[in-house]
């Protein structure tokens, strides 16, 4: 079955707080506690239905050290989504976060809908470092939905993820007819008629940055005018 919509999102955050294993638990529902830190860049891929829509999530996961730096621009380019990820019990991960709100806001579209996630919640009552309320009032005076979540355990994750989703689409239904399609030429060169299709892989720095500005847009053919 075709999609309506190929969103793009882009999960970000510092080395070592998450962000694969969220991505794991929410496109396979797996968990690896043997995981090691991202290579360059990786993205998975997982359809849902969302207000009747059928929506393939493309979610991309780069590595949080400096040295990866250099494909900023390219992996936030074409992004409608961000998951800003911290660890409840590493505050300087959360301190980081106006660090890279800041990355988002100079390389991202305007319109880019972003949740501040706080990962490893399974472990908060152990040993908390930021208070959840803490973490709220900064997401709320950056703009951002924010929630918390275990990889580990899946809880919330799902539903965070989906609750980034559906304000994607309410953004991208929004736009203007035809105009998402119009995008979509203008990033990759070619005309907005057929979405890209990617599966979940790990990429060359070459094929990474010559698929990396894909949008996440809605098919041209898929208007159900009257």
């Amino acid at each position: 079955m075709e999609e309506d919509y190929v969103f793009k999102i882009v999960v970000i955050g510092d080395s070592a707080v998450g962000k694969t294993q969220l991505l794991g638990r929410f496109t396979r529902d797996e968990f690896f506690l043997d995981s090691k830190s991202t290579i360059g860049i990786e993205f998975q891929t997982r359809t849902v239905d969302i207000a009747r829509r059928r929506v393939k999530a493309q979610i991309w996961d780069t590595a949080g050290q400096e040295r990866y730096r250099a494909v900023t621009s390219a992996y936030y380019r074409g992004a409608l989504g961000a998951m800003l990820v911290y660890d409840v019990t590493r505050r300087h991960t959360f301190e980081h976060a106006a660090r890279w709100v800041d990355e988002l806001r100079a390389h991202a579209d305007k319109s880019i809908v972003v949740m501040l996630m706080g990962n490893k919640a399974d472990l908060a009552a152990a040993g908390r470092a930021v208070p959840a309320d803490e973490a709220a009032a900064f997401a709320e005076e950056q703009g951002l939905f924010f929630s918390e979540a275990s990889a580990l355990s899946g809880e919330n994750v799902e539903r965070a993820f989906l609750r980034l989703l559906e304000e994607i689409h309410a953004n991208v239904s929004r736009r203007p007819l035809g105009v998402a399609a119009d995008e979509e030429a203008s990033a990759d060169g070619h005309g907005g008629a057929d979405v890209l299709m990617l599966k979940g892989t790990k990429l060359s720095l070459a094929e990474e940055m010559s698929i990396m500005e894909t949008s996440a847009l809605r098919r041209a053919s898929s208007c159900s005018c009257s």
